[in-house]
């Protein structure tokens, strides 16, 4: 019982934080929409991404192969 109580009290400040966090308005992204360096963090985040999903495919390519070894 205590458990569920944890539970729906953090489920209430989550909910208070959020709705305070969308009330106020973002000034950086506006400032940097206007100035056109969005595309620049779009770019970045982009780059990043393509990177951690090939690491991740390069990870499953060996162990892949290691479990293919360890089978014969």
């Amino acid at each position: 019982m205590k458990k569920l109580i944890n539970f729906f009290v953090f489920l209430l400040l989550t909910n208070l934080w959020a709705t305070q966090a969308v009330a106020q308005e973002p000034e950086m992204a506006d400032a940097l929409r206007q100035d056109g360096k969005i595309w620049a963090v779009v770019a970045v985040i982009t780059i990043v991404f393509i990177g951690i999903v090939a690491y991740l495919i390069s990870i499953d390519r060996k162990i892949s192969k290691l479990e293919d070894k360890l089978k014969k």
